[in-house]
């Protein structure tokens, strides 16, 4: 396959069409690019459970695209980021949004990297860290994760990434209620929100949350 894989693009314009997103066909050729990449490094390096190209478009590519509407910042971190979801389809429909991609195995970040290259994405900072050590040399405007450990994990281990007054942005399948309960004393939910994803089974939140 290669990344103008009409088939795939056609199956991604249809998707896109079910919801408000507007992307243009150079990025749907770069999100689908991506998918390929991930499909043919997946045989050695099994980054995604997910091994059917068009399973991808719904359940990385969708899936990450369907947050867009709430990245009204400039600078984000996406946490333990795997492959890149969703930090690397959300680069390409934001190409004025900077994502530094954080994830602590090397051969994660060494396919960041071939993506970075192959795709021309000049809005990503691929970075081999455990988040806890990880200190980021230009402010963060908010940090990003998506099947990340439970929201008070996220929280306490990504406190030292954002200023007060910044977002967490928490995609979760469905809530539980507990996570919210064990929430420190200085991080507040502002609001949860639903997600719609075309063709996906199964709940999908967004949980946005201030530091104070």
């Amino acid at each position: 396959m290669n990344s103008s894989d009409p088939t795939l693009i056609s199956q991604l314009t249809a998707l896109i069409k079910q919801t408000s997103l507007t992307v243009t066909e150079s990025q749907i050729t770069q999100l689908v690019g991506y998918v390929n990449l991930l499909h043919k490094w997946n045989k050695a390096y099994n980054l995604t459970s997910v091994r059917n190209p068009e399973e991808m478009l719904v359940k990385h590519i969708m899936d990450s695209l369907a947050v867009t509407d709430y990245l009204t910042e400039k600078r984000y971190i996406d946490v333990g980021t795997g492959p890149g979801l969703p930090g690397i389809p959300l680069a390409i429909v934001n190409p004025d949004k900077h994502f530094v991609l954080l994830d602590s195995l090397g051969k994660r970040v060494r396919f960041l990297n071939q993506v970075k290259l192959e795709l021309g994405l000049t809005n990503i900072e691929p970075v081999q860290s455990r988040v806890e050590d990880y200190k980021p040399n230009i402010p963060l405007d908010a940090v990003l994760s998506r099947a990340f450990a439970s929201i008070s994990d996220m929280v306490n281990w990504c406190q030292h990434l954002i200023e007060p007054g910044k977002q967490f942005l928490a995609m979760k399948g469905q809530l539980n209620e507990q996570e919210m309960a064990q929430l420190p004393e200085n991080v507040s939910v502002i609001q949860t929100n639903n997600l719609f994803v075309p063709q996906l089974e199964g709940e999908r939140h967004l949980v946005q949350l201030q530091k104070q």
